[in-house]
């Protein structure tokens, strides 16, 4: 992987996010292929078009517990004048010698057995006697503790078509046909398929392993008492739920103390298991920003092509921001500031991407629609910067939610949406039609 820190760079620049985007989408590639047992690709990327090699089903097959009769025999037969038929045996799911069907007679059948030769419809037990020479009855009995069910005659009450409850050869896939498309992301009802029609392994891009820790003193793990000038640690638990949301295997790792040998060494700790690295806090301009002291300068002790480089960025929140590569594989490491709505819009906006990237997938980016500002007064918004503010998304409006504070996790906890304001607007009254990126 190369590495942006391996050009020159003007630490008083002022990056585009798009050019930050489009820096980290060219340096990160989709992940090598793999094979794997069907319920480990579960979430990961199809890499190859599934040719369907056995149709489904493979055979025609009964859709209801009932009888298998000729059409013949049955027209015409109701409750007054039921049609009477010899029963010549029990084909059951699975059987492979199937009696044959002829003129006047019926075969017992349960669902998902075949067709046995000759009949072509099946007639529910429920329009039958059930072979006990009464009215219409409820369902079979067992074949354990009634084997003469299978024999004798039963009355049919009501008549069938042809095709009737029969669920024919190839009527879901047939061979040849393909089944699932490469770039298909596996869930249970791909997985289902692929089990169908035999596959017992499936080539894909694994799911990408995503480190994700925070850094600051401060923070203090959840469920533990705090101290005077203390916080909990809420980023690295919003970052990992959003990186196994988007799609990765996610780790988080405890935070990390403001020292940045302790931070360097974590960090190399972490990535034998890494695809991706994704730090929170330490990256903006004050005396204990220890990502940016401990990160900047690997570049020179890594292979050529490593290094991060810390970043402005002309946005609203987010403005710092890092990017590289670390470690003898040049494993892709994102930094983001440590403001929880901050680090929670900078993962959406760059890190998302990223996940996606790896995975192989082509849509990596969340949804974008316009909508129409709900609000009680204008929007007020930095010049240069492109901003993002949180809002809920119904019906065609987004109303914001929450102010502009880089802090205010409860509003970002009751957003589904974020409001884009451009670079070049300063304000955006009420009723405008702007930019909504969907977060659900």
């Amino acid at each position: 992987m190369t590495s942006a820190a391996t050009r020159p760079t003007d630490p008083d620049r002022l990056w585009s996010v798009d050019e930050h985007l489009e820096d980290i989408l060219t340096t990160v590639r989709p992940l090598e292929p793999i094979e794997l047992q069907l319920l480990d690709a579960q979430g990961c990327v199809l890499v190859d078009d599934i040719t369907v090699p056995v149709s489904l089903p493979p055979f025609d097959n009964s859709s209801m517990d009932g009888y298998a009769v000729r059409v013949a025999d049955v027209a015409g037969a109701g409750e007054e004048f039921p049609a009477a038929l010899e029963v010549v045996g029990d084909v059951a799911a699975g059987a492979a010698d199937l009696v044959r069907v002829g003129p006047g007679q019926a075969a017992r059948i349960m669902t998902g057995a075949p067709i046995p030769p000759g009949a072509e419809a099946v007639v529910p037990v429920e329009w039958t006697d059930g072979g006990l020479g009464e009215g219409p009855v409820d369902g079979m009995r067992a074949r354990s503790l009634a084997p003469e069910g299978a024999e004798g005659h039963v009355r049919v009450h009501r008549p069938a078509e042809a095709g009737a409850h029969v669920r024919a050869a190839g009527s879901d896939v047939k061979a040849g046909d393909r089944a699932l498309e490469a770039g298909t992301i596996l869930g249970p009802p791909q997985i289902a398929l692929l089990a169908a029609i035999g596959r017992g392994t499936v080539r894909v891009r694994p799911r990408p392993r995503v480190v994700v820790m925070s850094t600051g003193s401060e923070l203090v793990q959840p469920g533990e008492a705090l101290g005077h000038g203390q916080i909990y640690d809420s980023n690295s638990f919003a970052l990992t739920a959003a990186a196994r949301d988007a799609g990765a295997i996610a780790y988080r790792v405890g935070a990390v103390a403001d020292d940045a040998d302790i931070l360097r060494s974590t960090i190399e700790d972490q990535l034998v298991r890494a695809d991706l690295l994704v730090t929170t806090g330490g990256v903006s301009v004050g005396a204990y920003d220890v990502v940016k002291e401990a990160l900047a300068s690997v570049g020179d002790e890594d292979e050529a092509g490593g290094g991060v480089e810390f970043r402005k960025l002309a946005m609203q929140p987010g403005k710092p921001q890092g990017f590289g590569s670390i470690g003898p594989d040049h494993t892709p490491l994102l930094a983001l500031p440590g403001n929880p709505v901050s680090s929670y819009v900078s993962f959406e906006l760059f890190v998302r991407p990223a996940i996606r990237t790896l995975m192989g997938l082509e849509d990596i980016h969340r949804p974008s629609v316009r909508a129409t500002l709900k609000a009680d007064k204008a929007l007020r918004s930095p010049k240069g910067r492109r901003q993002f503010l949180r809002g809920t998304h119904t019906g065609g409006e987004v109303t914001p939610v929450g102010g502009e504070g880089s802090h205010l996790v409860a509003a970002l906890a009751h957003a589904d949406a974020l409001i884009v304001v451009p670079e070049d607007v300063e304000s955006v009254e009420p009723g405008t039609d702007v930019e909504v990126v969907l977060l659900g």
